[in-house]
């Protein structure tokens, strides 16, 4: 029993010890923040770079004995009087009550962590952040509103000041409606291939009201359809092809807005069932000209304001996109303006190149308009891949009659409609992360968008608002940064002022003084230091040009602390008070700061250039200052994605790698590896081979699935391959060989090449390689009497066998029979009959 209490003492007391290790280490390590946090205030000079470190305060006070007048907050050094230590506040402008939350959305508050830590990044942060007191100069609004107008967001308006890599919660209520206004514009592809779902369309336009309003009551609806641009090689520019390109089609268009955004059913009926198809040659169609015109012009087509924007596009083909004008000739990029005349026309297709995918993306967000995509099941893999890259946008299945329209566009608008995700236009300078617990009424968690919301359903979010940096141009210190969610219509706007500045650095401040006595009447005194005139220097403006000669080697004002007997860091001469810097060989290298601590020229390097060059970043006291865009200790990381990007645009790195620092590393799969500038090449990988083969076994060999001439001739418009006698590959050049064997057991094979400017080339093989002919009959009939001869050669193998093995038999039966002792006639126990007798029966027969 004693041996078991000693025992459970040593354990208690070595838990004891091990707690008190692990809080001296946590004491240590807030203790080593404190002191490098002070040692990087103690650094800064003057008032408005000392606020912007996280953390410091700086004194006013005139007399200020301290080493360094920016210190940090935990240290009394200071009275409060003259202390400046700016505090993030918010003003509520304007708080009206959400439309469909009604009460339940009353009592709205703010909960703010303004400890300055930027540790507090996680979702337990936010319940413990401290109360912070907010004025609400709109108070008329924050106790509800008397406007009539629907309210879906709240707050809708605040004002924000903060100071620099501190971090603000900030809560945004969101409640979707009760029958909020619906604009649903219908964009048709009309080739000939869409005339059937034309047709259907026509038929099902009052069921795709009736659905809509049983959704909303206040709907409206509007028609436009497309084809492609009228120009070679996307359409015949023959004039008996342009005036009738197939039986019973109107001349080809880009596009044409039929119906603006209305609420008549029957007109929008109407109108499907009056618009003609037409025909065009290549199978991509100019629908993005198309989705550009219909969000572009707003009034044209009718968009409200106070509405969710719905634009189903509906189609059976692939897309063009920037960079394919090049093709007819048109090099002017698209501008992005509307261009309509009043029949409704757009009069820019032939003369503007189609829009990239970014162009439409930024549109989409800049509109609040959410795309559905409703394609056939051919093209339902490329439109998926698609609204990765658009804002809103998801894409369906839809029939190859359109049949399903009514309920896709029910289902689809369900998805959109049951979730919401906050976005924002914040700049580099200002980080803004979401988090929210949803509906679950759990803790909060990272994100900025929740799903399965209903109408009167309130969800919140807490938008966690941080000043990364000031911007270089004072201009920027105040911005307006809009939230709000994607598709709705709807913002909430927030005025930050960035707490770059310090009041008592502007005349009129009590501690702004010209011309003061403190500075010997010869520089201003501003924040409690002089800013002396040029012909003085010193600490108050003691020392003239003229003493540039007096050195005082022992004068302590050119020591940082006591803990030196080194004026200036050793870098530098103590003249009249005030480090005068050392100038180095180099007239661009420079050694900086109160006492010379500082240079531009012992940051890291790369590439033999200091932080990575000066389009990159500078050398600020021993460290790298990156430039908008480049990031890392020496400045070499690149924050843009951009140069990841293919020139002809697409997924970043080709979808085949990530983008790090601005370059691609690309990936491997089960085919090979992937390698160049954007991960465009895989040797051992099947690249365009397979897209490519069907048209070079058409229009070389005239085999395979386009064997007829019209198929070939209406598929294979994009190459025209060159015949070759033997294909091989170019080192100098980036070409992929294709190699394939087609339904007679022939190998063919060609390689492509993507040259700039000339567009896709193709040189294939002159003849196919076939294998010799073979009589398959006779190798039948041989394969046949092959058998039989085996089957007779093993019976006449069996019957000799046994032959043999019966003769061996008889002949061992012979031998033991001719080796007998004795045999009948001479049996030893043998005896005669004792009386014989004769049958007299017996006739000797």
């Amino acid at each position: 029993m004693i041996l078991e209490r000693n025992r459970g003492s040593q354990l208690a007391l070595l838990l004891v010890v091990l707690l008190a290790a692990i809080a001296g280490q946590t004491e240590a390590q807030k203790s080593a923040k404190l002191t490098a946090t002070g040692t990087s205030c103690a650094s800064k000079l003057k008032c408005n770079t000392c606020i912007q470190v996280e953390g410091c305060v700086w004194c006013m006070q005139p007399d200020f004995k301290g080493q360094s007048r920016c210190y940090h907050n935990s240290s009394q050094l200071c009275p409060e009087a003259f202390l400046y230590n700016p505090e993030s506040t918010v003003t509520i402008l304007m708080d009206e009550q959400l439309t469909a939350a009604g009460s339940a959305a009353s009592g709205y508050h703010y909960e703010s962590s303004m400890s300055g830590s930027s540790s507090s990044s996680s979702s337990s942060s936010f319940s413990q952040s401290s109360q912070s007191s907010y004025s609400s100069s709109g108070s008329q609004h924050a106790s509800g509103s008397s406007s009539s107008r629907i309210v879906q967001i709240q707050p809708q308006s605040l004002s924000l000041k903060l100071r620099v890599n501190e971090k603000h919660n900030l809560k945004v209520s969101y409640s979707q409606a009760v029958g909020y206004p619906v604009d649903l514009y219908y964009l048709m592809d009309l080739s000939k291939s869409m005339e059937d779902d034309k047709e259907k369309l026509s038929a099902l336009g009052a069921q795709l009201s009736t659905a809509m309003k049983n959704i909303t009551s206040n709907f409206r609806l509007g028609f436009g359809s497309f084809v492609d641009k009228v120009l070679m090689p996307y359409v015949s520019t023959i004039q008996k092809k342009l005036d009738h390109p197939c039986d019973n089609c109107k001349a080809p268009y880009g596009y044409h807005n039929h119906m603006p955004l209305n609420n008549n059913t029957e007109s929008f009926s109407e109108e499907v069932k009056a618009a003609k198809v037409s025909g065009n040659l290549d199978a991509p169609e100019g629908g993005f000209d198309a989705i550009m015109q219909a969000i572009a012009c707003r009034s044209e087509i009718g968009w409200r304001d106070s509405a969710r924007r719905l634009l189903v596009f509906s189609t059976d083909a692939g897309f063009h996109y920037a960079g394919d004008g090049k093709l007819g000739g048109v090099i002017a990029p698209n501008d992005g303006e509307c261009h309509l005349n009043n029949r409704g026309e757009y009069t820019h297709s032939i003369y503007q190149d189609y829009p990239s995918i970014s162009q439409i993306n930024q549109k989409v967000k800049d509109n609040a308009i959410n795309i559905i995509f409703a394609v056939t099941a051919n093209q339902l893999s490329v439109y998926e891949k698609l609204v990765q890259h658009i804002q809103g946008s998801s894409a369906a299945k839809l029939d190859s009659d359109s049949s399903n329209v009514v309920t896709l566009v029910k289902s689809e608008y369900a998805k959109i409609s049951s979730s919401v995700e906050m976005k924002d236009n914040a700049t580099g300078d200002v980080k803004i992360t979401y988090f929210s617990s949803c509906l679950n009424g759990g803790p909060e968690m990272q994100t900025a968008k929740c799903e399965n919301l209903t109408q009167d359903k309130l969800v919140t979010f807490t938008a966690q608002i941080q000043l990364l940096k000031c911007p270089e141009d004072p201009r920027d210190w105040r911005q307006t940064i809009h939230i709000s969610p994607v598709g709705i219509n709807e913002v909430m706007e927030i005025q930050l002022e960035m707490l770059c500045s310090c009041p008592c650095e502007k005349e009129g401040h009590s501690s702004y003084t010209v011309l003061a006595d403190s500075c010997n009447k010869h520089g201003t005194s501003m924040c409690g230091i002089c800013q002396c005139d040029d012909s003085h220097y010193g600490n108050k403006c003691e020392c003239s040009a003229s003493d540039i000669n007096s050195k005082n080697a022992n004068d302590a004002s050119c020591r940082p602390d006591n803990t030196t007997l080194t004026d200036c860091s050793g870098r530098g001469n103590c003249v009249c008070g005030t480090c005068e810097c050392h100038k180095r060989p180099n007239p661009q290298e420079e050694v900086s700061g109160k006492f010379c601590e500082c240079d531009n020229f012992s940051c890291e390097r790369n590439k033999n250039q200091l932080c990575s060059g000066k389009d990159h970043g500078i050398c600020e006291c021993g460290q790298c200052k990156c430039k908008q865009g480049w990031g890392g200790t020496n400045c070499a990381c690149q924050e843009s994605n951009h140069t990841c990007a293919p020139p002809g645009g697409g997924d970043l790195c080709s979808g085949h790698g990530t983008c790090e620092c601005g370059v691609c590393k690309c990936n491997a799969n089960e085919q090979g590896r992937f390698s160049g500038r954007f991960c465009e090449k895989c040797p051992t990988c099947s690249g365009k081979c397979q897209e490519l083969k069907d048209c070079v076994q058409c229009q070389m060999y005239h085999t395979g699935v386009l064997k007829k001439e019209e198929d070939c001739a209406t598929n294979c418009t994009a190459f025209v391959p060159v015949g070759v006698e033997k294909v091989e590959i170019d080192e100098h050049k980036d070409e992929q060989i294709c190699t394939f064997f087609d339904e007679d057991d022939c190998k063919f094979m060609f390689k492509y090449s993507e040259v700039q400017g000339e567009g896709l080339k193709v040189h294939a093989q002159e003849t196919k390689e076939c294998p010799p002919k073979v009589f398959m009959l006779g190798i039948v009939l041989g394969v046949i009497a092959a058998i039989v001869l085996v089957g007779l050669a093993i019976l006449l193998l069996w019957k000799l066998l046994t032959t043999i093995h019966d003769r061996r038999e008889f002949a061992r039966f012979e031998k033991e029979r001719m080796n007998a002792k004795w045999d009948t006639g001479e049996n030893p126990i043998y005896k005669q009959a004792t009386s014989t007798f004769k049958n007299p029966m017996y006739a000797g027969k």
